[in-house]
């Protein structure tokens, strides 16, 4: 009959039903300890950098210690290596994170860590570490979404309280706006991400991955004077970038041996068109939900000019431009720590059978049992902005 639930889905059901009872009694009784503010550790180790970081239930970062794994010049990082240098740096990451923190391992109520997305191999690493600590303390788990707690890292270290969110990093370039308990994707690339292509140049023009190709893009691009006009790859909400990264490489390989361009010109071309593209999809979405604020996160939202872009475009529209430095949009344990203690707050564990990773988990996948339901923006009932 319509409107029947399956028994199988039942069944489902009450296991979840089961399983998040569970979990509110192990919170309940967590709570009790230290005064009522539960702590929480939480290990990122999703791409090339390996991070262990701590925060309370008031929001405070009580350490962040990050260390990268940097190849040389003309390479990138791949996964088998970077998992070795995370196997080899957690261990005493940790160790700097509880003495920077003042703890011991019994203090802390929760482990976190990045359940994916991400590079396999430097994941499991990570995860590994996570789950050797919990099962030797009895502390339980919490599986985080990479891309939701670089979301609530903004929110946290801004202020911001509804904003747009464009989520820009190696892996990773999204639209979102909260609403009806899910991170909403508005928009996306549909083949590269924009810090894989800044990466992948910066190594057609011999820069350094020291201390990241995508800051070094930044620095270089400042110096440059000729505009070269390459494709222009926004499709409606989405964005194309692997188009764009072969027409700069094709004419990067034909003029720049000959002095006929530089590379600055080709860096300051390639930033100012894809950052260009960035801002009017933001903004079709800010216009879709009549918002005013905008929030920029992951690795390559600390680059100084894409914030000045966007500010302009926010301020224009009334709004306000909400950015961070390296320290909280360049992946760090802190994220991981501080959205694992706000599902375990609200009832969420991840037993030790499902702590596996994933390289494939959406933002728009998790339920932000956190956050009120509604969107917070509506539009006047005439249907105008």
């Amino acid at each position: 009959a319509i409107g029947t639930v399956p028994r199988s889905a039942s069944r489902v059901d009450a296991r979840a039903s089961a399983k998040r009872d569970l979990a509110v009694s192990v919170v309940s009784t967590v709570s009790t300890r230290g005064g009522g503010v539960m702590i929480a550790i939480g290990f990122e180790g999703s791409a090339n950098k390996i991070s262990v970081g701590i925060v309370n239930a008031h929001g405070d970062i009580l350490a962040n210690p990050r260390e990268t794994y940097v190849t040389p010049p003309g390479t990138g990082f791949l996964p088998r290596e970077t998992a070795r240098h995370h196997q080899d740096c957690v261990v005493d990451l940790t160790a700097r994170a509880l003495d920077e923190a003042r703890l011991k391992p019994e203090d802390v109520d929760v482990v976190c860590f990045t359940k994916g997305p991400g590079m396999g191999a430097p994941l499991t690493s990570a995860a590994t570490c996570a789950r050797t600590l919990a099962l030797l303390f009895d502390k339980p788990m919490v599986g985080v979404n990479h891309c939701v707690a670089h979301i609530e890292m903004g929110r946290l270290v801004t202020g911001a309280e509804n904003p747009v969110i464009l989520y820009v990093s190696g892996g990773n370039t999204q639209v979102i706006a909260y609403n009806e308990r899910r991170y909403r994707i508005f928009g996306e690339t549909i083949d590269i991400a924009v810090g894989n292509m800044l990466d992948r140049f910066a190594r057609v023009v011999g820069l350094s991955n020291d201390p990241a190709p995508g800051y070094n893009i930044e620095q270089e691009a400042k110096k440059g004077k000729v505009f070269v006009e390459g494709p222009y790859g926004v499709k409606g909400m989405d964005v194309n970038l692997s188009g764009i990264l072969t027409f700069y490489e094709s004419y990067a390989n034909e003029h720049l041996s000959k002095g006929e361009i530089t590379a600055a010109d080709l860096c300051f071309s390639m930033q100012e068109t894809v950052f260009a593209m960035m801002v009017e999809i933001t903004e079709r979405a800010m216009a879709h939900t009549n918002a005013k604020d905008v929030l920029i996160v992951g690795g390559v939202g600390c680059n100084e000019r894409l914030q000045e872009m966007m500010s302009i475009m926010a301020s224009e529209r009334g709004g306000k431009l909400y950015g961070m430095d390296e320290r909280y949009c360049i992946d760090n344990g802190a994220m991981i720590a501080y959205t694992g203690l706000l599902q375990f707050q609200n009832g969420e564990t991840t037993p030790l059978s499902e702590t596996q990773c994933t390289q494939r988990f959406r933002t728009d996948e998790v339920l932000v049992t956190w956050r009120e339901g509604g969107s917070g923006v509506k539009r006047p009932a005439d249907g105008s902005p």
